[in-house]
């Protein structure tokens, strides 16, 4: 039977946390670090999910008890190629973003912006025909 952690499951908590904060900001830079400390908490809570150390997992050299789960290591190695893959396109998109526009801010698209003005008078012409009907 496996016990939590309490330290462990607090730092994890605050490095999703941090993670998820910056991931909401308009900068590609704190973007790119964001998607790092999340990738860095997936990677502990794989560590943490494969138990406490053992044995190498071959077969004649420990028993079973006491082999180390080798699929949380191999999650954990997955996980750090993904991790860097999405790193560095997300540093290809702010150097981009950076030389174009001098930024690496975000924008909103002028498409989301027609569609929310568009909307917004729908449902002001809405108000009015409701407030003419109950006069």
């Amino acid at each position: 039977m496996t016990t939590v952690n309490l330290t462990m499951a607090i730092v994890l908590g605050g490095l999703y946390s941090a993670g998820f904060y910056l991931l909401m900001q308009r900068s590609l830079m704190r973007i790119l670090l964001g998607i790092v400390i999340i990738g860095h908490g997936a990677n502990l809570m794989l560590q943490l999910a494969g138990g406490p150390p053992g044995r190498p997992a071959m077969v004649g050299e420990a028993a079973p008890e006491n082999m180390a789960d080798p699929f949380p290591q191999a999650m954990a190695l997955t996980a750090i190629v993904i991790t860097f893959a999405l790193t560095t396109f997300l540093l290809a998109l702010a150097y981009r973003s950076w030389v174009l526009l001098g930024h690496d801010e975000v924008q909103d698209d002028v498409e989301d912006r027609r569609i929310r003005r568009m909307e917004r008078r729908l449902a002001e012409s809405e108000d009015d025909t409701e407030s003419e009907a109950t006069q």
